[in-house]
């Protein structure tokens, strides 16, 4: 797969992605997070804007996965990570992290951060696999704290979370 950044006629099929890639949600009793509705094309496009942005392509160049971020407490945060239902398991999600984890250390920024559910098998148990590792609550920075209680107060808690670091 190769990873490149997301060219603005692209936001869209992010959105598709994305949703096809919350389906498997149901299967896990979690309905509520298939039928969040993804970030809209303009948020989308703030990601891609700042450089923060990429898409992973098939052979005819078409998206197949996506992968923003931000900066987060000095370190690059995965917003979102998505990978449409029929790409996955091929180490697409894999190749957009380790993509971000180059760029990261090519600009010295120390880490990786993350948010996910921690009994899901494709988040958490995943980002182990791939090199996070759990952060205990005392070891948040103030904006990584500030996203968890925007994730609390969106209703996400009623499942178990956690935030998670890779280093670079």
């Amino acid at each position: 797969m190769r990873v490149r950044p997301v060219r603005a006629e692209e936001l869209p099929l992010l959105r598709g992605i994305e949703r096809a890639a919350g389906e498997s949600f149901r299967t896990v009793g979690m309905p509520e997070i298939a039928e969040d509705e993804p970030l809209s094309v303009a948020e989308l496009d703030r990601y891609r804007a700042a450089g923060l942005a990429w898409v992973a392509v098939d052979a005819a160049d078409v998206p197949v996965a996506y992968l923003i971020a931000e900066r987060v407490d000095g370190d690059l945060h995965v917003e979102q990570v998505s990978v449409h239902p029929d790409s996955a398991r091929r180490g697409v999600g894999r190749s957009l992290l380790d993509h971000l984890a180059g760029l990261a250390a090519a600009e010295g920024v120390p880490a990786l951060t993350l948010t996910t559910f921690a009994d899901v098998p494709w988040n958490a148990p995943y980002y182990r696999r791939c090199g996070f590792r759990p952060l205990a609550e005392e070891d948040l920075g103030p904006e990584l704290r500030e996203i968890r209680a925007r994730e609390a107060a969106h209703g996400l808690d009623r499942w178990p979370r956690l935030a998670m670091r890779r280093t670079v």
